[in-house]
């Protein structure tokens, strides 16, 4: 994303036939992407480090906030579908992270919940959270408006 934010004026490319529409750098979903790239690229070695993925790291997020949770509640928390999310816990099962219990009230309901390792891990992402925004080189407040953005973005084109 060399040329990131430019427009048809500021590149001096203005052919014949060529649109904004056209312009790789001119498209928002391009730039979210590359910002997606950009973010897991730099939480990648840092959960290997303590043996997650991001996608697991994501599942336990949702486990740490929330306690026990179905797999359908994970799935939606995430905006994944269930079957998505089934191989990442089967993965934190295996190590050892997350077990799957039954529900007290519905013993036909399974629910995840993080062992005692997988609690321990805790500490240690929090301290990569903030080794992220560190290198983000955004202030505080930057870090809430564009958070709050994202989710406005994502609200909209869900409704949409």
């Amino acid at each position: 994303m060399a040329r990131q934010g430019t427009n048809s004026t500021e590149s001096g490319a203005d052919g014949p036939g060529l649109s904004n529409a056209g312009r790789l750098d001119d498209q928002l979903c391009f730039a979210l992407y590359a910002a997606t790239n950009a973010v897991t690229r730099v939480y990648r070695p840092l959960l290997q480090a303590i043996g997650l993925t991001y996608p697991q790291y994501l599942v336990l997020l949702v486990l740490w906030e929330h306690g026990s949770q179905r797999l359908g509640e994970i799935a939606d928390r995430l905006g994944l579908a269930t079957h998505a999310v089934s191989p990442i816990i089967d993965r934190l099962e295996e190590a050892g992270l997350v077990r799957r219990a039954g529900d007290e009230i519905d013993g036909r309901v399974v629910r995840v919940e993080v062992t005692e390792a997988g609690s321990e891990l805790e500490a240690s992402a929090a301290a990569i959270q903030d080794e992220v925004r560190c290198r983000t080189m955004l202030d505080a407040d930057d870090v809430v408006r564009l958070r709050s953005q994202l989710v406005q973005l994502v609200d909209r084109m869900d409704g949409a």
